[in-house]
């Protein structure tokens, strides 16, 4: 378990943390969201030693940081970092070998990893030469190539495209069940959504929701509803404690007051007609983002 708890960080008047405090348990995926200059960049520097904190701790399975463990960590900057003249292939195989694996190992996992992440066939490639898509595939598998136990990936769906995105979002799965502690941060929220176990909301440098993503959105439900029938769902416009949203037909969305209004409702649409569905909705992740950001 990667455990941050009251991390604050100052720069001269300006506080760009205040008392960030989350977890990132194994096995399980954390997507990190907030606007530009909310502190996630700061945060994830924070975790990986780059940045000094000014209060706060960050500990791994009880025990504070030390260099040693940080090098066991994989990393994925969003600014792009790797030597555009190495070839693809070369350059990965060179970062393996820097996390101590011989060569044929390293050759082994990075073809193998490379392959995975849809670059079989620019192996012998230099990275100058990739598009800005694949080179974000490429750096993705220098984060992963030594299979870290904690993984922090800054942007790492930016560049791509929508078959690359489900690409990624397959290799991050597949580590994660395999134990890694995953943290990423992105601004496709549809991506955050599907694809995130637990979630964490920043916003002016101070954690404004944190905790499993159907947790949060069960937390942040308003008593809305869905109603599909046979019927002209017209007749909830007049019943008490019920406020319709939108309809159509036998299309209802709607509010109610009270849980017994929903039950109400439902036993009046079947008495009326056949009802296909009928089911409370949960608002989607960037409801729950623009409701604790204000």
């Amino acid at each position: 378990m990667l455990r941050l708890r009251g991390i604050s960080k100052r720069y001269g008047e300006r506080q760009v943390l205040d008392d960030v405090s989350f977890d990132v348990a194994p096995g399980r995926l954390t997507g990190f969201v907030g606007g530009n200059g909310a502190g996630k960049t700061t945060t994830m520097r924070i975790v990986l030693g780059l940045l000094a904190d000014d209060g706060g701790e960050v500990a791994l399975d009880g025990a504070p940081i030390t260099p040693a463990v940080r090098r066991g960590f994989g990393y994925m900057p969003e600014e792009r970092g790797l030597y555009p003249k190495m070839k693809v292939l070369e350059h990965i195989v060179y970062l393996a070998r820097l996390h101590g694996f011989d060569k044929g190992e390293a050759t082994r996992r990075a073809t193998e990893l490379l392959e995975r992440l849809g670059l079989g066939e620019r192996l012998g490639d230099n990275i100058e030469s990739l598009s800005l898509g694949n080179q974000q595939r490429a750096q993705i598998a220098a984060s992963l190539v030594h299979d870290p136990s904690v993984l922090i990936l800054d942007e790492p769906f930016s560049g791509l495209d929508p078959l690359a995105v489900e690409t990624v979002v397959g290799v991050l799965q597949q580590r994660a069940a395999d134990g890694a502690a995953v943290l990423f941060s992105s601004h496709q929220l549809d991506v955050v959504e599907r694809l995130c176990d637990d979630l964490v909301i920043i916003a002016g440098g101070t954690i404004r929701a944190a905790g499993p993503r159907d947790v949060l959105r069960a937390q942040h439900s308003s008593n809305r509803y869905e109603l599909v029938s046979d019927g002209d769902a017209g007749w909830l416009r007049a019943e008490p404690g019920v406020q319709v949203v939108e309809f159509e037909g036998g299309y209802a969305l709607f509010d109610v007051d009270t849980d017994e209004t929903a039950q109400r409702v439902l036993r009046r649409a079947v008495d009326l007609g056949a009802v296909a569905s009928f089911a409370p909705q949960h608002p989607s992740l960037s409801q729950i983002f623009k409701e604790v950001i204000q």
